[in-house]
């Protein structure tokens, strides 16, 4: 009989593997973004939502029907912790594609980067925490990052009041997927990924729905081939990062998260003809080694 050990033991054997799924799920969320910013310029935020969102089912139905996992896999004995981790989720997804509209695709991508430093601090002021010296020092990198890259903005007399919505919808986003993966802590404990999954997707297609009063328009035939892509890559993307966990240890996967940001630089260059600022240079380093304290001090309380 196959115990728990052998079990975890299988999951984790395969590093090769699971740093080629890393990064394959990086270049497919890059490639979701890509897609959400062409249409951001013509098609409404929750319209994106929505397909991005129905379309996603079709990838993760089949990858947890292979899995055996699909509908008995969906059963669970907390559907409010469900509902409040997507409302949170979806939320931030709004707020994520809202952003992209707004700034270039690296700059938007870089602030994704700060989740793991809210979410050290909403362990702090939340979970009652010890506050680490990694947690504050993760904290302070990421607001500086964050101060580097909006200055130039609020620094001069005519500001670009669209980009400042675009940096505070960008660090909102930061905010509610920390809240997301709080709860996703949570529900780890008796639930499985792929159900926690599925009601995302489910309550961020609900929301999309709900923007339909606020004016969607009626898509043509390249956008709507743009919008079931967004939704099929960001699936398959979802579960390339799923199985790249399943197959190496988090601390090895670490710094292939960081490199997802070299994907978004180059659509800005080469497709988007988006220059990259000097403020976006100086900011990354501190971004990313922020968001690198704070995620180092939750996986060695992990450990």
């Amino acid at each position: 009989m196959t115990t728990n050990n052998s079990i975890a033991a299988t999951m984790a054997d395969r590093p090769a593997l699971g740093i080629g799924l890393r990064i394959l799920s990086g270049v497919l969320f890059a490639a979701m973004s890509i897609f959400v910013k062409a249409l951001s310029d013509h098609i409404p935020v929750g319209q994106i939502v929505f397909f991005r969102s129905a379309f996603a089912l079709i990838p993760l139905v089949i990858f947890l029907r292979l899995r055996s996992e699909f509908p008995s896999g969906l059963a669970t004995k907390r559907p409010l912790g469900h509902l409040l981790r997507s409302g949170f989720g979806a939320a931030a997804m709004f707020a994520s594609f809202a952003s992209i509209a707004r700034l270039p695709l690296a700059e938007a991508t870089l602030l994704s980067y700060l989740s793991p430093v809210f979410t050290a601090i909403a362990g702090v002021m939340i979970l009652s925490e010890r506050a680490t010296v990694w947690r504050v020092g993760g904290v302070v990198m990421g607001a500086g990052g964050v101060f580097v890259l909006v200055w130039p903005e609020l620094g001069q007399g005519t500001a670009d009041s669209d980009r400042i919505v675009g940096y505070g919808l960008g660090l909102l986003m930061g905010l509610l997927t920390a809240f997301a993966l709080i709860m996703v802590r949570s529900l780890n404990r008796s639930e499985s990924p792929g159900a926690i999954a599925f009601y995302f997707v489910v309550v961020s297609m609900l929301g999309g729905v709900a923007s339909l009063p606020f004016g969607w328009i009626w898509a043509d035939m390249q956008s709507m081939i743009l919008l079931v892509l967004a939704g099929i890559f960001g699936g398959l993307a979802h579960i390339a990062m799923t199985l790249a966990f399943r197959n190496a240890e988090a601390s090895l996967l670490a710094p292939f998260e960081y490199l997802a940001i070299v994907w978004p630089v180059l659509a800005d260059l080469l497709i988007f003809r988006a220059p990259i600022s000097t403020a976006f240079l100086v900011a990354l380093p501190l971004v990313l080694a922020g968001a690198g304290l704070a995620a180092m001090d939750g996986r060695r309380r992990s450990r």
